[in-house]
């Protein structure tokens, strides 16, 4: 049983309290690293995921995440290291949107449409996403709702779907390597943080 959570605006340990919404089940060894197919550009995302199944990589990035977000000090989540660079409020913005993009392409070629997907340029969307006015912890909330929908969907995934490919952006991917891309995603923006912002 999930506990109601007490809100507190002073108090943010809510943001990093993980409360699966289903019990975690294993694809019958389907959605693990030895089934992806992913074109060479997107294994940096794969690679950096030490899980070697996705849905345990999609609920333990996702517990490791929060608390990250968690550290980081309020009055830097509108700072950017250099003119030009985002926020770190962008910076989590990007992470939101891509983790929908991901999501939806997975749920695309789980269907068996042979479908090519076009890409999406990270730019513009930034360019064009406002985040000065937004609150950091609905960020954070927001990403960790799409993030628990997302892993729910994953974890419906029939064996035959997880090994469902198709095209994006003219690079092949299958249903496997988006479950490992999108807790990479994550990883590696991690890492842009510490180095780049928080260092």
């Amino acid at each position: 049983m999930i506990k109601k959570l007490k809100r507190n605006h002073d108090n943010h340990e809510n943001l990093c309290t993980f409360s699966p919404i289903f019990r975690l089940t294993k694809s019958t060894n389907m959605s693990t690293k030895t089934n992806v197919v992913s074109a060479e550009y997107f294994k940096r995302y794969i690679n950096v995921v030490k899980e070697d199944d996705a849905m345990e990589a999609l609920e333990n990035n996702l517990k490791s995440f929060l608390k990250f977000l968690k550290r980081i000090p309020r009055k830097k989540v509108n700072y950017a290291y250099g003119e030009g660079k985002w926020t770190i409020k962008q910076v989590l913005q990007h992470v939101i949107d891509t983790e929908r993009v991901f999501a939806y392409r997975a749920l695309r070629f789980s269907k068996n449409e042979g479908v090519d997907l076009s890409g999406f340029d990270e730019n513009v969307w930034g360019d064009n996403t406002p985040v000065d006015q937004r609150k950091w912890k609905d960020m954070i909330d927001e990403f960790k709702h799409l993030r628990k929908s997302n892993t729910a969907m994953f974890n419906s995934f029939t064996k035959e779907q997880w090994i469902l490919s198709g095209s994006a952006n003219n690079n092949m991917l299958n249903v496997t390597a988006l479950g490992f891309m999108c807790a990479g995603h994550v990883q590696h923006h991690v890492v842009v943080l510490k180095e780049r912002y928080l260092g």
